[in-house]
């Protein structure tokens, strides 16, 4: 019995298996929700990447900080052996940034609704270079221990602000989960701008509340985007709303060589 199943290889190399052993090694894709999220907003966006074939990691962005959260990213990618795509969303954006900086295996980054600040910049700072951003007025403050302030969206506020896209029902359940983020870190500059030396690609919405859209167009003109899809009416919550585009756009970045 070991003989035979000795043999086996030998026979899928001569038929279609030295094939099958040749094809690329598709990359990992890992997921970074950014503030007012949480990971399982990627859920429709993880069915379609796993259809595909892709190992997908939707990761925890704890959002403390720009350099902390970078550095819980760039752990987990430093577990991965093999390619990565890093995806990040809203303030994700500047987390795959910092997280890509001295990691060899990264092989593009994706900004869904996501900033790509130069070095120095920060969300806080970016979302307010175009008029449009309704953020600020939707947004409540509750106060931490060391003095610092968790930032949420008002329940009330959140399906037009965030996700006016999104079913009623959906966006509720969207306030109840959402995770909130520290002012520290809206604030916070960037790091090494690493889409300067990757390749990029973004995707966002025209009626984004968030990050308006003339500042999408501004980051993905700047960092010389491969591809930037833009989605008529799209909300800043795309990976929820439009999850076909926004999977298609990651499969795009990860097939390219």
């Amino acid at each position: 019995m070991r003989f035979s199943t000795l043999l086996l290889p030998a026979a899928l190399l001569l038929s279609g298996g030295a094939h099958a052993q040749t094809k690329p090694e598709k990359p990992v894709i890992v997921l970074v929700h950014g503030a007012f999220a949480e990971s399982a907003s990627w859920e429709p966006v993880i069915t379609r990447l796993e259809k595909d074939g892709y190992t997908v990691i939707a990761a925890a962005n704890p959002l403390r900080s720009v350099a902390s959260d970078g550095a819980a990213v760039s752990a987990v990618v430093k577990s991965i052996k093999g390619p990565v795509v890093l995806v990040g969303h809203s303030y994700g954006g500047p987390v795959i940034t910092e997280a890509a900086n001295g990691n060899p295996n990264i092989r593009a980054l994706v900004y869904v609704a996501g900033f790509a600040p130069e070095t120095g910049e920060s969300s806080f700072s970016l979302s307010g270079k175009f008029p449009g951003s309704t953020l600020g007025e939707a947004l409540t403050a509750v106060p931490l221990p060391d003095g610092g302030q968790d930032l949420y969206i008002q329940p009330a506020k959140f399906h037009a602000q965030f996700a006016a896209d999104v079913p009623a029902g959906q966006a509720a359940v969207m306030a109840a989960t959402q995770r909130p983020i520290t002012m520290k870190a809206l604030q916070e500059p960037t790091g090494v701008a690493a889409w300067k030396t990757l390749p990029n690609y973004m995707i966002y919405g025209t009626a984004d509340r968030n990050i308006p859209a003339a500042v999408m167009k501004f980051m993905a003109e700047r960092a010389h985007s491969r591809k930037t899809v833009e989605i008529p009416g799209g909300s800043h919550a795309l990976m929820v709303s439009h999850p076909a585009e926004v999977a298609a756009l990651i499969e795009d970045a990860a097939a390219a060589k």
